[in-house]
């Protein structure tokens, strides 16, 4: 990968340097909550049952899809109309509004556990959607993830 590829234009990275660029916080695995009278986007704490809560990653990301078919698929071209639906602190999100990235992304870092260490990421409070209702996922809504 080339050296601080994560400051150049997303459409001009190679596909190593895109999937080094997701900070591994777990956070674009929790479910939401489109409110559509308001267009509001509420994030729960109710996981993919993919997700797995102590690494914050997908316990099958090359095969997701055959378990989650709706699974988003991000990618430089769909960036821009799905930027809202990702966390304030994603990676991808700040690349795309010409941000940095924060100090404690592991590309600057230099270490995948400064996300946990910094509190960021999602490990140790989700609940798997195996165990909640979609009805529930009201009651599990986080008011505050940056």
């Amino acid at each position: 990968m080339r050296e601080r590829f994560w400051e150049l234009p997303l459409p001009k990275l190679a596909r190593d340097e895109w999937e080094a660029l997701c900070d591994g916080c777990g956070k674009c695995c929790l479910n939401k909550i489109e409110f559509e009278d308001t267009n509001e986007l509420a994030f729960t704490r109710v996981a993919c049952k993919l997700l797995d809560g102590d690494a914050c990653r997908c316990s099958s990301y090359p095969n997701r899809h055959d378990y989650v078919p709706d699974c988003v698929v991000l990618t430089p071209g769909k960036i821009k109309e799905i930027a809202w639906w990702l966390p304030v602190t994603c990676a991808y999100r700040l690349r795309h509004e010409g941000r940095p990235l924060h100090d404690w992304h592991h590309l600057i870092s230099g270490s995948t556990d400064s996300v946990h260490e910094a509190g960021v990421s999602v490990r140790g409070w989700t609940v798997s959607e195996l165990s909640v209702t979609e009805d529930e996922w009201e009651d599990h809504i986080i008011e505050d993830l940056s």
